[in-house]
């Protein structure tokens, strides 16, 4: 019985697209620096690897069908490695690159895919040489991580890496999960008063980048089976979780936790 053992059907709006252009800055919550937040999210590394719901493999068919060759892919800030194995399952090789050691200390092992330290301190050159040389990656992949991104130097070195024609950068997240009319209504309250914590260019991920175009992403739905412990460990891992904790707001009281749990296997 399902609603018995608190489990239920969730569904992740998850929004693809390829970046296009920059947004408008937000002005960051009083107490907050770029540096702090990334800490907090680097400190993450083992709670990422239990909660974050992996992306269906007909995406990466989709975008391995939209590039002509399929020798080589890289996949920046990669994390624990869960969109570089989809993609290494249509690339020949895939580079998987982070900056923080304890998320790659999670990596998944896969024959076709090599997981490399990237510190912040690497120039672009250095990156370039990594790749092995301008022009050669069929496919650049961003997979729930463009938010931590200094967009304008990314952009430069992804036009130096991507092969010319053909090649092709993807750009997605998961930024909404539906499971029923009350659930619904008592997430989005959750997700409204979390708002103040995201860093600026989160609004990169929230508002979405369509495929070429302005507004208007690709969107594909996720469907997933999950405890409510399992959900629950999801919220734990944002980082706007963690750094309401850290400046005193918990986020996640009681009430909300047992308000979230009420609605969650109600139909």
């Amino acid at each position: 019985m399902l609603k018995k053992q608190k489990k239920t059907t969730t569904m992740l709006k998850n929004d693809k697209t390829r970046h296009t252009g920059m947004r408008a800055r937000q002005e960051k919550p009083a107490g907050l620096t770029r540096k702090q937040e990334f800490k907090t999210f680097l400190s993450q590394a083992e709670t990422y690897l239990q909660a974050r719901p992996t992306y269906p493999s007909e995406w990466y068919s989709m975008l391995a069908a939209r590039t002509t060759h399929h020798s080589l892919a890289w996949d920046v800030g990669t994390g624990n490695g869960q969109a570089a194995l989809g993609v290494a399952e249509h690339y020949e090789q895939v580079i998987a690159t982070d900056v923080s050691e304890a998320q790659l200390s999670f990596g998944m092992p896969h024959p076709r895919v090599r997981y490399v330290y990237t510190p912040q301190s690497m120039s672009e050159d250095e990156m370039v040489a990594l790749m092995g040389g301008e022009n050669r990656v069929d496919l650049i992949t961003v997979a729930t991580a463009v938010h931590w991104f200094n967009l304008p130097k990314f952009y430069k070195l992804a036009k130096r890496l991507l092969r010319k024609p053909g090649g092709i950068l993807a750009v997605w997240a998961y930024n909404d999960i539906i499971v029923n009319p009350e659930f619904n209504t008592v997430s989005k309250r959750l997700w409204e008063g979390s708002m103040q914590f995201w860093h600026s260019d989160a609004k990169h991920v929230i508002d979405g980048v369509g495929l070429g175009q302005e507004g208007k992403p690709m969107q594909l739905e996720i469907r997933k089976e999950l405890l409510f412990e399992g959900y629950l460990k999801f919220l734990k891992s944002s980082s706007p979780v963690n750094l309401a904790k850290e400046q005193g707001v918990d986020l996640l009281s009681e009430e909300v936790v047992k308000e979230l749990e009420s609605s969650w296997g109600r139909a």
